[in-house]
């Protein structure tokens, strides 16, 4: 059976450097669900990070939704 792991990295555009890849410690039954969650949740840290410190460091937050193979 396949599992998606969703994984996110934040990122600065100013300091041109990336964080370590953040995997979420949830699974998702299939890429539908997990992209959904991945833009749900991208969405919700930006918005506690909020608009003075995105603009201020040109922060933007990528990720992918991996497939894993379960037991």
């Amino acid at each position: 059976m396949t599992k998606f792991v969703l994984v996110l990295v934040m990122c600065s555009l100013e300091a041109n450097t990336c964080m370590e890849p953040y995997k979420y410690p949830l699974s998702f039954k299939d890429g539908y669900d997990c992209m959904v969650f991945g833009y749900k949740e991208s969405l919700s840290k930006i918005e506690e990070i909020g608009r003075e410190d995105i603009n201020e460091h040109q922060i933007y937050i990528k990720f992918g939704c991996t497939p894993e193979n379960t037991i």
